[in-house]
């Protein structure tokens, strides 16, 4: 037996009164550029006269019009170069500014484009790795050694979102900077996790140790070490008209007058209540950014104060892996390289 198969197929109504009344609009396909010369002579509308129209008040969106009826070539470009003409004037005289809140990624690119040396040539992706390979969470306590201008700091500041505690440690009597923490615009609670403390606070340094024993002797590094000694020093004993600066110094230069009705400022001297807790239980990782100093040197007096179990990470301009151990790209920006560990009990 045959069997027959009937397929439906439904064909949409012609509309004509559509078309008679316009409302389906074939768009002209036939305008090209090829008639188009540029000679400066399109445009009726000098520079005077927008200059006049700013002086009367005339809006950006007012003036891209205005500029358009004045063009004489304007209808004879195709709807793509319409749109790219009418984007190129908005740019110019109607810009759009997108406030965005100041995060650890856009501070890191904005430095790294135009103040490279400030962070020490550190990337985005290698201050991501840095959090990451040190496992920054909620409740930790990490420890960070910052000559990276504060950048170190407040990222990690960033990702406790205000809980635990962020020690910034440094060698000597002169804490290093912090400037880019403030750009973070940070609360009140998370300015208050964010403290400072010498090294030799936590006792583990021997007699007589100071920050020459950890000095390289890169003759670049030492110059560039004098200049941001130089410019801490200056920032940190300025006179009584910086006193708005006062919450960066320790806590032993500055009067406790002087800190009632203030707000809680990032960099604190941290109080010896934690500072003991630190040295029964130890830090929860630790995270090394210190390109002017002698990572070994440093590296044998930071990780005693780390718990076991804990990981900690090291990041240095100069530092460099075995031959054959990497492939970077041909064009990609330097910026050192990174060390990373945990620390295990040897018994």
């Amino acid at each position: 037996m045959a069997t027959v198969l009937f397929f439906l197929v439904f064909l949409p109504e012609h509309d004509n009164n559509k078309q008679e009344n316009g409302d389906c609009q074939v768009p002209d396909e036939s305008r090209d550029n090829r008639e188009i010369i540029d000679n400066n002579k399109a445009q009726s509308l000098t520079g005077d006269d927008i200059d006049e129209l700013q002086r009367q008040g005339a809006k950006g969106d007012e003036i891209v019009e205005a500029l358009i009826a004045n063009s004489a070539t304007f209808e004879k470009k195709t709807l793509f170069s319409q749109e790219k003409y009418r984007l190129k004037k908005q740019k110019k005289y109607a810009p759009t500014v997108l406030l965005r809140r100041p995060i650890a990624c856009s501070i890191c690119e904005a430095y790294f484009k135009k103040y490279p040396d400030r962070i020490r040539f550190l990337r985005v992706d290698a201050l991501s790795l840095l959090l990451s390979m040190a496992n920054d969470s909620a409740n930790s306590d990490v420890l960070v050694v910052d000559m990276v201008g504060g950048l170190l700091t407040g990222s990690v500041a960033e990702r406790l979102g205000g809980t635990g505690y962020v020690c910034n440690t440094y060698l000597g009597d002169t804490p290093y900077s912090m400037d880019i923490v403030r750009i973070f615009n940070f609360s009140d609670e998370i300015c208050k996790r964010i403290v400072r403390c010498p090294l030799s606070d936590f006792s583990l340094t021997q007699n007589g140790t100071s920050e020459q024993n950890y000095e390289q002797a890169d003759p670049c590094n030492m110059e560039l070490n004098e200049e941001i000694s130089s410019a801490v020093s200056a920032e940190e004993t300025s006179p009584s008209s910086h006193q708005e600066d006062s919450g960066l110094l320790p806590e032993s230069t500055v009067s406790p007058g002087s800190k009632i009705g203030k707000a809680p400022k990032a960099g604190e001297q941290a109080s010896q209540e934690v500072i003991k807790t630190w040295k029964e239980n130890g830090f929860s990782s630790v995270i090394l950014a210190a390109s002017d100093l002698d990572p070994w040197n440093l590296v044998k007096d930071i990780l005693p104060l780390l718990s076991y179990s804990a990981p900690f990470a090291i990041y240095h301009q100069y530092l460099q892996v075995l031959p054959s151990r990497s492939h970077p790209c041909m064009q990609m920006n330097a910026f050192g390289g990174i060390l990373s560990g945990i620390k295990i009990c040897s018994s």
